[in-house]
């Protein structure tokens, strides 16, 4: 399966992370692109320092998958992701900021994360956007409605509880085996309602 992984600056840099960890462990071919916000973030998040350059957080966020991923820079109107004649799977963006949601939602593309949610919706490909931000305003919810609307899967960054976890580990990886269960792909990552 071919998967754009587009992060964004909301918080929830572990779920990214662990969803890029999935992904390869998957035989998933990855592109990631990152936001500097997103880049500042992850390094806050992820490596308890926000002074970490652009190229040492992602050294550091690739490190565990390897040559499973290509790295686009959000301005690269060249990757394949900018167009609808590429042929991917599906388009994740996690976390989803609300700046990029709303982005998204009004039509415009500032970056290669808009413009590959774009052609997402346009082709009817798999589109799926996971928002942290909490609470939400009027103007967060009828974006998000919009993109439903349009067919994007909204999939919040709020694990349930009913899986017994016992770490923050457990809680990631229950969004993160919801996430590839949109996108078909099995894991055991959570244990599943009446098991």
């Amino acid at each position: 399966m071919h998967v754009f992984l587009g992060i964004t600056g909301a918080s929830g840099a572990p779920y990214a992370a662990r969803l890029l960890e999935a992904l390869a462990a998957a035989d998933c071919e990855i592109g990631v692109s990152a936001s500097s916000a997103a880049i500042e973030v992850m390094a806050t998040e992820l490596y308890g320092n926000a002074r970490l350059s652009r190229d040492e957080t992602l050294a550091r966020l690739l490190e565990p998958v390897g040559d499973a991923v290509t790295v686009y820079d959000p301005n690269d109107w060249k990757a394949p992701y900018a167009s609808g004649s590429a042929k991917v799977d599906a388009y994740i963006i996690c976390p989803c900021s609300m700046g990029t949601l709303g982005t998204i939602a009004s039509g415009a593309m500032q970056n290669l994360i808009h413009r590959a949610a774009s052609v997402a919706l346009k082709e009817e490909r798999r589109l799926v956007l996971m928002p942290r931000e909490t609470p939400l305003s009027a103007i967060h919810l009828r974006n998000m409605l919009t993109l439903r609307e349009a067919g994007a899967t909204i999939l919040f960054l709020a694990p349930g509880f009913y899986h017994g976890a016992e770490t923050v580990a457990d809680l990631v990886d229950f969004i993160v085996a919801r996430t590839l269960d949109q996108l078909g792909l099995e894991n055991a990552l959570a244990k599943r309602w009446g098991q």
